[in-house]
């Protein structure tokens, strides 16, 4: 039976003794390791009761034998559900609540108070640490690895990613399998990936960057990677000569630039570097290129869409730009009120239309109708214009949606959170350009009647409920907010009052 993305990135490797990732300079999993492994935890996902279309949440650090896990659910035909490790037990809650999963597995340390929350929605809970330990690893090894593949169609769901808007609720992307491979054998195609090369991979993967883009991108080649449990200086430094590709974010630039050890010997032996998930400065690429002699490719996706555009590979890759549409993708600009074609150089709205865009929102079919036109263009909300030579410069946002860190972070659930506390009378989050971070959270605070802001505790609160890269890196406290003649917070104003702020 055909299961599309099992059959492309993993069946063709089961015999394949090639190292698939490196662990650190001892360690190591080779592809037939990965697929055997993957095969366990099959089998104990279905004794869990786990069957194709059923979600398994899984919130753990980055591991040899996550990527297994993900392996595991496309073989058992479940829906892979990766969620931020920083997301507190409260909002681990809303998702669990909202795509009610059969399996959550998550590390030993959130075991004790995501537990009560899992049950309440009848779901398993197994464990799954950083080192490969816990309750998923020993219950599956006493298993026979599982032998059947569930059959999956282009059209069947292969995960949900939870994206940030900019109001409302966190919504469930919904990725089929021909959203995921079709994107995956265009990257392969477009940047000449091939089984020789070496990926420098210290993304995270509970994100469509580090799982989809990176890690899919090297099984359907057949290449290695360097699995790093996360970016560091240090370690990007000392693998650097070992790796051909390297994907990041502005920040992993910024940081390595930085670095007195960085020069053109270090990575004379690399074939590309890639930045995504956040707008990378011009002033950035243009050093890193003086430095080392090697031009980013700067390319752009989104959680709902995967990978849209990208400078080319062959060709010039243009700093502030975000290159062309991808194979296979239509893009256009489109003027908000009037639902016209721009031309050259004028700005508007980003509309994108492929095999690659998401099949819609996790059980919100009004939202998805929102955001489809009638032709099947999505609108990404982004705006942006496009140059006489055809290049798409990316220019700003139609929401107030905040990237920070390559992150997405929507104002309104950090202001419910402040809101809630007893000192602060209405609150406005706005991003600030940050020289690490891209765009940092900025919060302005209106004191409630009578009391003056204790900022520590607000930020004691702000860190009880919310991720760290969603909590505010500075504070303002104003006596009111500008609002317009219909009593709409300004936030252009604020915005234009914060831009300083880390600079």
């Amino acid at each position: 039976m055909a299961n599309v993305l099992y059959d492309a990135l993993l069946a063709v490797h089961k015999t394949n003794d090639k190292t698939f990732l490196r662990l650190n300079d001892q360690q190591q999993i080779s592809y037939r390791d990965l697929i055997t492994l993957a095969a366990t935890y099959s089998a104990l996902l279905t004794a869990l009761g786990a069957k194709a279309n059923d979600r398994v949440a899984v919130q753990v650090d980055k591991s040899a034998e996550a990527i297994a896990l993900y392996a595991a659910c496309l073989q058992t035909g479940c829906v892979f559900l990766p969620l931020n490790t920083a997301y507190t037990a409260s909002e681990v809650e809303y998702f669990i609540s909202d795509a009610k999963p059969t399996v959550l597995v998550c590390d030993n340390r959130a075991e004790q108070s995501l537990t009560p929350i899992a049950e309440s929605q009848n779901c398993s809970v197994v464990t799954l640490n950083a080192d490969g330990s816990g309750s998923l690893q020993q219950r599956a090894s006493e298993l026979a690895p599982a032998t059947r593949v569930q059959e999956r169609g282009d059209d069947d769901l292969a995960a949900i990613l939870y994206t940030s808007g900019t109001t409302g609720r966190s919504k469930g992307a919904m990725l089929s399998h021909r959203n995921l491979l079709s994107n995956t054998i265009t990257l392969v195609d477009y940047w000449q990936i091939t089984d020789a090369d070496v990926l420098l991979h210290g993304l995270p993967i509970y994100h469509t960057h580090g799982l989809f883009v990176a890690t899919n991108t090297m099984l359907k080649a057949g290449a290695s990677c360097i699995f790093l449990p996360a970016y560091n200086t240090d370690d990007f430094i000392k693998y650097l000569p070992q790796a051909t590709v390297m994907m990041g974010v502005p920040t992993f630039y910024t940081r390595l630039l930085a670095d007195d050890r960085l020069n053109k010997t270090l990575v004379s032996q690399m074939r590309l570097f890639i930045s995504g998930s956040a707008p990378l400065l011009a002033e950035t690429h243009e050093a890193f290129e003086q430095l080392t002699g090697h031009r980013i490719l700067e390319r752009y996706g989104m959680t709902e869409t995967n990978m849209n555009t990208s400078n080319p590979y062959s060709g010039e890759r243009r700093a502030g730009t975000v290159g062309f549409a991808l194979p296979g993708v239509d893009v256009r600009i489109v003027d908000p009120e009037t639902n016209n074609i721009l031309s050259t150089d004028e700005i508007g709205v980003l509309e994108v239309r492929g095999e690659n865009v998401f099949k819609g929102y996790w059980q919100m079919p009004e939202k998805t109708a929102q955001e489809f036109k009638p032709d099947g263009f999505f609108i990404t909300g982004d705006l942006a214009r496009q140059d006489s030579n055809g290049y798409l410069h990316i220019v700003g946002r139609d929401k107030d949606l905040i990237i920070s860190g390559g992150f997405n972070v929507y104002p309104k659930e950090i202001e419910l959170v402040l809101d809630d506390h007893t000192d602060i009378l209405e609150s406005a989050v706005v991003a600030a350009p940050h020289p690490d971070f891209g765009e940092a959270v900025v919060a302005v605070l209106v004191p409630a009647e009578g009391r003056t802001i204790d900022l520590d505790s607000v930020k004691v609160a702000a860190a009880e409920r919310l991720a760290k890269f969603k909590q505010p890196k500075k504070y303002i406290v104003l006596n009111t907010l500008p609002r317009n003649t219909m009593g709409k917070v300004q936030k252009n104003i604020l915005r234009d009052q914060v831009l300083d702020s880390f600079t």
